[in-house]
């Protein structure tokens, strides 16, 4: 794995306050909506294919996000399968007060299966 600074996130957001929850910091939900759209981002670099989200293992948000942070979302592919992809995303919030504090929010396990237009699975590599 590369070393931390040189790695390159599958996506980056900036979160408004729209995302936030009743306690004012970012909504989980809008995190692990992100986190799927990393998760297939990196699936897709080794197929065009459909693919659907079939699993995410356990997801422990350790620090909260916060309006205006940026969020980084880190991918590796883990295993791939026949017909199915696992990914890992790291995702990191850069502090819009302190643009040098990042912090480690939560990661993720996740896997994917490409599909056909009907929804069957279908091998990754043809």
């Amino acid at each position: 794995m590369p070393p931390a600074d040189a790695r390159q996130p599958a996506i980056r957001v900036m979160l408004l306050p729209r995302d936030t929850n009743a306690q004012g910091s970012i909504f989980g939900g809008v995190i692990l909506s992100h986190i799927d759209l990393a998760g297939v981002t990196e699936a897709r670099k080794h197929a065009a294919k459909r693919f659907v989200t079939v699993a995410m293992k356990e997801v422990v948000f350790k620090k909260p996000v916060y309006v205006g942070d940026t969020v980084s979302f880190f991918t590796t592919t883990m295993k791939l399968g026949t017909t199915s992809v696992t990914i890992h995303v790291e995702v990191e919030a850069q502090r819009w007060q302190n643009p040098n504090e990042k912090v480690v929010v939560t990661e993720a396990e996740i896997t994917f299966v490409a599909v056909d237009e009907k929804g069957q699975p279908v091998p990754i590599k043809d």
